[in-house]
């Protein structure tokens, strides 16, 4: 028992909120809908929820490091429309062009790393400068959805192993490989001293700007990631498809614990952030709460997460 509340002790503030919170939706959950509570109505959750679980996972790699990604929501369009209109039916381009869309999206996130380190610019201007010029070049490209892919991808979004969905299997597998790779690797323990203390870093012999340009290459690929699962989804590119996703990818980071001035944060912290905002997204569903009232709800829950958890490290 002593064990057990010793765990219970180490465990993270923001993260005991974030169960907490979990818990709450999901009793108040069983009482709003019967079919709420449902095993199939779970693993549908897990299969909605794999695209801003990719999506939070590179947001928190741009936090880590002291910084934040505005352009995730413009490459989420970009790489759906690119795959589809580059696939065009053709199954022989499926997996080439799959390829081509994840290199893109990390090349994006490493000119986004490159140009903050190069111009000392904040990568909040420079995420947004960027993403205003891609999403432009989306839309001189189409203004409608475009292109398809072969019926088989859709297999991502949609297909089940064991009753499991695919989609969330591979982003809990994403998660465990994050996690590992930050805690364990040598260069990911460097994503956190980066963000924690850029001159301890420095002088500890850690090259910081080869740091911030993984860490937004990283970003880039995951939200190329979820682009690819949104086609999987669909079947088309969509010009419009990443506009509500950049907010929608910070939310799960700040609530589950990510300090935005870089160097804290725990993988499994936004994981339970990612399902408690895909949980409480699946109980106003159920309820019929209009989307832009959920995207309000999710710009509210940023905002008092931040006050608080700038309150509780402001006290002595």
């Amino acid at each position: 028992m002593s064990g057990l509340t010793f765990r219970i002790k180490r465990t993270e503030p923001a993260i005991m909120m974030v169960i907490a919170l979990t818990l709450l939706i999901i009793i108040i959950g069983f009482f709003v809908n019967e079919r709420f509570g449902t095993i199939r109505n779970f693993l549908n959750l897990f299969e909605q929820m794999a695209p801003l679980g990719f999506l939070a996972l590179g947001q928190t790699f741009a936090v880590l490091v002291g910084g934040i990604d505005l352009s995730i929501g413009a490459v989420v369009t970009a790489s759906n429309v690119l795959l589809a209109g580059t696939v065009s039916g053709n199954d022989a381009m499926m997996m080439p062009a799959l390829i081509l869309v994840l290199a893109f999206g990390a090349a994006f996130g490493f000119m986004n790393g490159w140009i903050t380190v190069a111009t000392g610019v904040h990568p909040l201007i420079v995420t947004l400068g960027t993403a205003s010029v891609l999403q432009g070049l989306v839309l001189l490209y189409t203004l409608q959805p475009t292109g398809s892919v072969p019926f088989w991808f859709e297999e991502f979004a949609y297909g089940r192993v064991f009753g499991f969905p695919i989609s969330g299997f591979v982003m809990l597998l994403c998660f465990l490989a994050v996690g590992l790779f930050l805690k364990y690797s040598q260069t990911g323990r460097a994503v956190y001293a980066v963000g924690g203390n850029p001159e301890a870093a420095r002088l500890n012999g850690i090259r910081n700007n080869r740091i911030t340009i993984l860490a937004y290459a990283a970003s880039g690929f995951f939200a190329a990631l979820a682009g690819a699962y949104f086609v999987s989804r669909t079947g088309v590119g969509d010009p419009r498809v990443g506009d509500p996703y950049t907010l929608a990818s910070i939310t799960p980071v700040i609530v589950g614990g990510c300090l935005l001035g870089g160097g804290r944060g725990r993988i499994t912290g936004v994981l339970l952030g990612v399902f408690m905002i895909s949980l409480l997204n699946n109980l106003l569903n159920y309820i019929n709460i209009s989307t832009f009232i959920q995207w309000v709800i999710q710009g509210l829950i940023i905002i008092i997460a931040v006050a608080v958890y700038v309150d509780r490290r402001k006290k002595p």
